[in-house]
């Protein structure tokens, strides 16, 4: 079998390269091909001697591209992520590909970032660090608000979500949630509202759902305005969530006393590469940028050792099962046919 990996970083080719080491000889053969750039439809036609490819969240797999791949012998797709809104599986169920991702990697890892977020966004201490770096050590400022007491909105109860809530629980925080599939693992941390009951009430509102058609821009000009005055937002699920444009307005108008992002939704053509020496072009993200409460990092929730211990072991596991024709308990196209529908899928992020 041979397994092309795209948009390949050191850690992925360093934490993959060591999961395939550790696998069982008498298992089926790999031989794993490392590409530093993306696969979309300028570079699928470069996929000419592999079986599998290896994606991540902002490689594009449209139909046009997995008509290519497939013509050139691809018969998987392994995505290394639990998102998988850039594969068009209608497309992968009629050309035979099997699909299949990494449904929980260390869920405890993005729930904790996330609160991290929430943490230095609220008391300030990315500033807090420059200051004193320039020997100003005035508080200033630097105004924060104790957690304690205070009431957080969950968007997706998923094993993330979940464990958000928990942690937040942990802080003495009263938790409401929204999620059209309740989950069980919340009983005893929080309550269950409509979104727009959870909004009004929610000093924070932490995103934790995929992208799918039902949550795109699931935060835009109407949500945000049913958001109390002051509230700060976290997202570190998918950056299009958010409607940017509208929280721009929001910010503007002091109507966010603060926006946290992970993710952002022009991210595929910046995030996980170094552009230090390059002016960013996109205006949007520039804008987000000169807001002193605005907090951006680079998609960087889930980046942790555990997590990409198990994303590579989970995806030698997905193609050890599609090559020897077993059951992939994480397959998302299986015998031709969808075991996740688009418009079936919960607000979670699993």
């Amino acid at each position: 079998m041979r397994l092309a990996v795209f948009s390949a970083k050191p850690y992925d080719k360093a934490f993959i390269s060591a999961a395939h080491s550790a696998r069982d000889p008498s298992s089926s053969p790999v031989t794993i091909t490392y590409h530093d750039f993306s696969l979309d439809a300028l570079t699928a036609s470069l996929v000419t001697d592999a079986d599998a490819v290896c994606v991540f969240v902002n490689d594009t797999l449209t139909a046009d591209v997995l008509e290519i791949l497939s013509s050139n012998g691809v018969r998987a797709v392994l995505l290394r992520c639990a998102g998988f809104n850039n594969v068009d599986l209608p497309a992968a169920e009629r050309l035979g590909l099997a699909v299949a991702n990494v449904p929980s990697y260390s869920p405890e890892a993005v729930a904790e970032y996330a609160v991290a977020l929430v943490q230095t966004l609220n008391r300030k201490t990315h500033r807090a660090y420059n200051r004193v770096r320039e020997g100003n050590f005035a508080l200033q400022g630097l105004l924060g608000r104790t957690l304690a007491g205070k009431t957080v909105g969950v968007v997706g109860t998923g094993r993330i979500g979940v464990s958000f809530a928990r942690i937040m629980k942990g802080f003495g925080c009263t938790i409401y949630a929204y999620d059209p599939y309740p989950s069980p693992a919340l009983e005893g941390i929080g309550e269950y509202l409509p979104l727009e009951e959870l909004l009004p009430k929610s000093d924070f509102v932490s995103l934790h759902c995929p992208l799918m058609d039902q949550t795109h821009h699931i935060i835009n000009a109407k949500t945000l305005a049913l958001m109390r005055p002051g509230a700060m937002l976290v997202n570190t699920s998918r950056g299009g969530l958010v409607d940017t444009g509208a929280v721009i307005a929001a910010l503007k108008e002091k109507k966010l006393a603060g926006l946290a992002l992970d993710v952002y939704e022009g991210e595929g053509k910046l995030f996980y590469d170094d552009h230090s020496g390059d002016f960013i072009e996109d205006d949007e993200l520039a804008r987000l940028m000169t807001f002193p409460n605005v907090l951006i990092s680079g998609h960087q929730a889930f980046f942790t050792e555990e997590a990409l211990t198990e994303i590579a072991e989970c995806t030698l596991r997905n193609l050890e099962d599609v090559t020897l024709g077993r059951p992939c308990p994480n397959s998302l196209v299986k015998d031709r046919k969808i075991l996740v529908r688009r418009d079936s899928l919960p607000v979670r992020n699993v």
